[in-house]
């Protein structure tokens, strides 16, 4: 379960953010991830909510949003929506897709007080 770890890795980083302005507690962490970034969402907000224990996020409110995936084929130059990560291209066929949205896992925002 990788999700511990991009937790803890997720709590060390806002928790550094928040200390180097002086806040005294986050109030609300905010989360982009990828549909195809290969992450369990359940399991990461369970994990989240045991990384945050006596911490300064312990009472943040989490959010996170889910980005939908876009792929572009260099054969024909479209982009379109996958449905996953090795479905051809659906208006000519080719594997030469490019995955240009939907793998990410970043922390937008933080709540300080």
């Amino acid at each position: 379960m990788h999700e511990l770890s991009i937790a803890l890795s997720i709590v060390e980083l806002a928790a550094k953010e928040a200390h180097k302005e002086n806040a005294k507690e986050v109030k609300e962490i905010e989360l982009e991830i990828g549909e195809m970034a290969g992450i369990d969402t359940e399991a990461l907000l369970f994990s989240l909510r045991i990384a945050i224990k006596h911490s300064l996020l312990e009472n943040a409110e989490i959010k996170l949003h889910l980005i939908s995936p876009i792929a572009y084929c260099s054969k024909c130059r479209i982009e379109f929506v996958p449905q996953n990560r090795f479905e051809p291209c659906p208006f000519c066929y080719s594997y030469g897709i490019e995955l240009r949205q939907g793998k990410e896992l970043r922390l937008k925002s933080l709540l300080i007080e």
